[in-house]
C-alpha cells in the first residue's frame, strides 16, 4: 500500500492510495505521465502535461507545494495542470508511499510561503491565465476536445484542508 496525495483542480487535496505508476496514471487521467522531484529528492509529483492547455486550469495548491519544496521562483515555477499527485520512490526509484513523517513536512511546507511569495505567484497563474484567454489563444484551442475529468476512485482517507 502507497500513500500518495492526490490534488484536484478545485483545490481538495487527498491522501489516497496508489500501488504503481500506472494507479496514478488513472488518478491524472491518463494523459501521459511525467514528473518532476523536489529538491531534496524526496518528493514527486505526478502530473500529465495537457496538449490543450488553454482548457486546463493551473491547480494553484500543487504549484504552490511545488514552489515550496524546490529552488523555483514564483516567477519560473512550473505551473500544474489539472490533477496532480505527490508520492515518493524508494532507493531503486519505484513508486514509494508518503510516510506519516513526509506528510507533515508537506504540509508544513505548504504553509510556508511567505505572503510576498504567494502574490507574486499569484500574478504569474494570472497571466498564464490571461494568455489562456487571449482571442488569439482561445481561436487555436477551439477546436480541442474538452478534458472531462471523473471523480477520483481510490479510497480517500482523510481530506486536507487548506
Amino acid at each position: 500500500m502507497n500513500t500518495v496525495l492526490y490534488l484536484s483542480v478545485n483545490g481538495a487535496v487527498y491522501e489516497t492510495r496508489a500501488y504503481s505508476t500506472a494507479d496514478i496514471n488513472q488518478l491524472v487521467h491518463d494523459r501521459g505521465l511525467h514528473c518532476l522531484t523536489s529538491a531534496d529528492r524526496q518528493f514527486d509529483f505526478w502530473f500529465s502535461p495537457s496538449t490543450h492547455s488553454c482548457q486546463r486550469h493551473v491547480n494553484r495548491k500543487a504549484t504552490e507545494l511545488l514552489l515550496a519544496t524546490t529552488e523555483f521562483t514564483p516567477k519560473t515555477v512550473p505551473l500544474l495542470r489539472g490533477c496532480v499527485v505527490v508520492a515518493t520512490h524508494d532507493a531503486d526509484g519505484e513508486l514509494d508511499g508518503l510516510s506519516w513523517q513526509q506528510l507533515d513536512l508537506l504540509a508544513r511546507r505548504g504553509q510556508s510561503l511567505s505572503k510576498q511569495q504567494k502574490r507574486a505567484l499569484g500574478r504569474h497563474i494570472n497571466r498564464a491565465e490571461d494568455r489562456r484567454t487571449d482571442p488569439l489563444t482561445a481561436a487555436r484551442c477551439e477546436g480541442s476536445h474538452h478534458v472531462a475529468f471523473s471523480r477520483v476512485r481510490a479510497t480517500s482517507r482523510r481530506a486536507w484542508s487548506e
